[in-house]
């Protein structure tokens, strides 16, 4: 009779769990385990969620019909640099402790809502636009945009696993597998895109899933790139092309972004660090070397330039800084380097404190606000910076690009114990959910003006009407100067800080804020077929669509919409960094 009890006992469990998981399928992830370690080892990738054994299916490598192994190096070099060695130190918790978490059915239903939109968006690719880069989302045409090879594609692999869309995540994986990056029509590869978006994707959903055809299209794809380090200083230009990588001809560029070369770290890295090959890590570390010594060089010391001369290794030649296009994701990777080597390259801490100090002083701004608006929004903005000779001008412009920089302060807060920093973060994060909820539509436009209050960003700022007559917007909410582009692209970087801040302080408003930007974004850009970038986030009423879904709809915005909404064990920050396209990368543990 006990041996009969017992059976009874464990039939009545087993069925209790798997009710359980049928009900709330998405609710868990299986549990993570240490990330490969920096000194190139390679332990199986664990996964984030587990898929049951009837939804896994072969995914097959097929090569490329180049090997660009074989290409001669014209300007070889000795390899230098190698991953750090020695056991990861102990970081600082990044992610706010949620040991009371509890996933209510209000959030749960806001996660499949996000869930939803994204399976909209997904399956009008696959019917319209399989293997290509995106979806025209009015005509339902595909669009090559980025070589020909399904950016879309490889941009949302991880998003259809981490959302446990297995079926589709197979599909994807295979097709990615059998990628031929000499099937292109193009003579030359966007250095900066491929690898954040293509070599990036396939990194990522190999961390996730643990599928040794995605690492070995990843690392063909890395060799690819790496000869675009084939110059003679080893400085990449903005394009490989393609011949005159084969000829040996290939410089650096002398009026390039400075986000482009030097934001390919983490990618170099991650390849490094789960292939043993310390070829690309000796590449991407030339650059930081590059950025370590100029750092105090540039016309306003502590930050680069928008535009840099990588050719002669010069940073003096232009007087423009910001944090948004041309150079946002270089100050990002910072502090992403940093925790991505497990704190073993002090340079990264180093680099990141003195950019954020010159930010501190001459970038972030508040805008002037009513009292009463004031008073129910603490916001912060950061604009741009000019330096002439004799004053450095602070421009109180706005940026849906710059939007990521809640997300980053946050990070390099918690990394680095700078609790203000945090608190920055959490202002200006809060500062673009302000921005959206500002607009007829309750989208953010691209760029746009502000009047700011005068002096410190942290001193008072009474309401000036005089001032507002004079400087500010008659068709906007007192704040805004102009709104200079009034586009919205789909772009993730406000709810990717928003989400990224929700992860680091457990402050759940942030979530009710996402909601709503949630709501007015697929309010806006909703099409037949799936959504679409808009001309102009002011107007009252229907808006106009442009016919355009960048892969980052899927591989970005929609994934940190679904996270927020996630239990927090998800993607978890003390596991995971995200590179600059959301794509997240497995943190080595000490």
């Amino acid at each position: 009779m006990a041996s009969s009890r017992h059976l009874r006992l464990v039939a009545g469990v087993a069925c209790f769990l798997l009710i359980l998981f049928l009900v709330h399928p998405f609710d868990s992830p299986e549990t993570l385990l240490t990330a490969p370690r920096p000194d190139g080892s390679r332990p199986l990738a664990q996964p984030v969620l587990k898929p049951p054994p009837s939804s896994r299916r072969k995914v097959t490598f097929k090569p490329s019909s180049f090997d660009w192994t074989k290409v001669e190096q014209h300007f070889p070099v000795e390899l230098k640099h190698q991953l750090p060695t020695g056991r990861p130190k102990p970081q600082k918790p990044v992610q706010h402790d949620f040991s009371q978490y509890v996933h209510d059915p209000v959030t749960r239903n806001r996660q499949k809502a996000v869930r939803a939109v994204f399976e909209r968006s997904w399956n009008s690719y696959k019917e319209h636009a399989w293997l290509r880069d995106e979806l025209a989302p009015v005509s339902g045409k595909g669009k090559t945009t980025f070589g020909g090879w399904g950016a879309t594609l490889v941009d949302a692999l991880d998003t259809l696993w981490i959302m446990g869309l297995w079926d589709d995540f197979y599909l994807a994986a295979n097709a990615a597998a059998q990628l031929d990056w000499q099937n292109t029509t193009e003579t030359a590869a966007n250095m900066f895109e491929t690898t954040i978006r293509h070599l990036g994707g396939l990194l990522s959903a190999y961390d996730l899933s643990g599928e040794q055809a995605l690492l070995d299209k990843a690392t063909e794809l890395g060799n690819m790139l790496y000869m675009g380090f084939d110059t003679p200083n080893r400085m990449p230009g903005f394009w490989l092309n393609f011949e005159d990588a084969k000829r040996g001809v290939q410089v650096a560029g002398t009026n390039d972004p400075s986000a482009s070369p030097c934001s390919l770290s983490l990618e170099f890295t991650r390849l490094t660090q789960l292939t043993g090959d310390q070829r690309y890590f000796d590449a991407i570390t030339r650059i930081t070397e590059f950025l370590e010594r100029t750092q105090n060089e540039s016309k306003l010391p502590g930050m680069w330039p928008k535009l840099i001369n990588f050719r002669e290794e010069r940073v003096d030649g232009e007087s423009g800084f910001t944090l948004g296009a041309l150079a946002d994701s270089l100050y990002e990777y910072l502090p992403k380097m940093h925790a991505l080597l497990g704190g073993l390259s002090p340079q990264y801490e180093k680099m990141h404190r003195a950019a954020m100090n010159v930010v501190t002083k001459y970038m972030l701004f508040r805008p002037m606000l009513p009292a009463e608006e004031a008073s129910k929004h603490d916001i912060l903005f950061v604009g741009d910076a000019f330096a002439h000779p004799d004053r450095i001008d602070r421009v109180a412009e706005g940026q849906h690009l710059t939007c990521f920089t809640g997300g980053m302060f946050g990070l390099g807060g918690k990394l680095f114990g700078i609790n203000e920093h945090v608190e920055i973060g959490e202002r200006l994060a809060r500062g673009c959910g302000w921005a959206y909820d500002a607009f007829p539509t309750g989208v953010m436009p691209e760029i746009f003006n502000m009047v700011p209050c005068g002096g410190s960003w942290d001193a008072p700022c009474p309401w000036n009407e005089e001032r507002w007559k004079e400087e500010g917007s008659k068709n906007l909410k007192k704040g805004f100067a102009s709104a200079r582009d009034t586009r919205y692209i789909l772009r993730p970087e406000a709810i990717e800080s928003i989400f990224l801040l929700y992860r680091m302080t457990g402050k759940e408003d942030l979530r009710d804020l996402a909601w709503q930007m949630f709501e007015s974004i697929v309010n806006a850009t909703e099409t037949e077929l799936a959504y679409s970038a808009i001309s102009d986030v002011t107007v009252k009423g229907p808006t106009t669509k442009t016919d355009s879904m960048e892969s980052f709809w899927l591989a970005e915005t929609l994934k940190y919409f679904y996270l927020i909404f996630s239990p927090p064990n998800i993607i978890d920050l003390d596991e995971y960094v995200f590179n600059t396209e959301a794509h997240p990368f497995l943190r080595p543990k000490p």
